[in-house]
This record gives structure tokens, sequence and C-alpha cells, in this order.
């Protein structure tokens, strides 16, 4: 009998381990995407005539007469500048082919479509955003970074006109190579 009991218990406590192992995975939209839409699936980018989805992180475009989907835009559009294009918002769409009704969004959002100011949800990396990212104006201590028009110096003139001798490190020059022997 304390057997049983002991079995009953142990398959109780596996199902309910089971009912904790589902988990929910909450997807997160890309930090190009416009502000303030939570629940959406897809952005139509008029720019290169493509779709983004959101849930599965790929894109959907057309390639030659097959509808496909890429973590990558076409190889035409590598350049694009994501956090720059404008992004239609698909809210009124469900389902999993956002293109069945592609003639009607790029008739209504033609190639350098733009609609209201769009905020995108993340900060474009690299160059440009270091004043965005920062409190307050950013000065430098160094001057050679604050030049006006005009008054940009040359640094340093190469190993031009130097002779170098053995033994005395050839002079001052920014090249950084070996040179000939």
């Amino acid at each position: 009998m304390k057997s049983i009991k002991f079995i009953i218990v142990a398959m109780f406590l596996l199902a309910a381990g089971a009912v904790k192992a589902q988990v929910t995975v909450t997807v997160a939209p890309p930090p190009w995407g416009p502000a303030g839409y939570s629940n959406v699936r897809y952005y139509y980018l008029p720019d290169v005539e493509a779709y983004y989805d959101i849930q599965s992180s790929v894109f959907v475009y057309n390639n030659g007469s097959v509808w496909v989907r890429r973590t990558y835009l076409p190889a035409q559009y590598s350049a694009y500048d994501l956090y720059g294009g404008y992004k239609v918002v698909m809210t009124d769409y469900r389902g999993n082919t956002p293109y069945t009704f592609h003639k009607m969004y790029k008739m209504k959002f033609p190639k350098g479509y733009h609609g209201s100011a769009q905020k995108n949800i993340g900060v474009k990396p690299g160059k440009g955003n270091m004043k965005a990212n920062m409190p307050g104006k950013m000065k430098s201590n160094n001057n050679k970074m604050m030049t006006k028009p005009g008054n940009v110096k040359s640094q340093g003139n190469g190993n031009k006109g130097m002779k170098q001798s053995p033994g005395n490190g050839g002079g001052k020059g920014n090249g950084g190579g070996k040179g000939k022997k």
C-alpha cells in the first residue's frame, strides 16, 4: 500500500514538473523597428518592397517569382539603412503570408514613401550616435577634433625626404612599414 502511494505521489510530482516546463517565448522587435507597436508581426519596407517578420526575425521578399524568407535583404539592398528607412506597421494583417496584398501595399506605399516621422526602438550603432547617447553637450579636450574648415593641419610627413641610417630608427615618419633594404 505504501508503495502505491509513493508511485502516485511521484507521478503527481512528475506531472507538475512537466507543466512548469512549458515556456512562453517572447519575441522582441528589432532595434530599427518603429517604437510604440508591440503587438504586430510584420513591417512593410516600401523602399525595398519587402516585409519583415518580427516573430521569425526574417525578411520576406520576392526572389524572381517566389516569395522567400531570409535573415538578410537581397544583395542590391545590402547597404540599405534599416534605421533611416520608413517602416509601414501592418496592424491590420494576421497570417503567414504578408505579401497576399502586396499589389495594394506597393500602390499605397511606393518606393520613397515617408509618412509621419517615426522614432526607432533602439539607437543606430556607429558614428553619430555618441552625442545622442550622452546627456548634455559633448566636449573634447583634443583640439585636433575641433577644427574648422581651413584650419586642418597635416599630421606628420611620412618618410618623405627622410634618410634612414642603420640603428637610429629613421626619423619621425608615421608610415609604420619596414621599407626597402
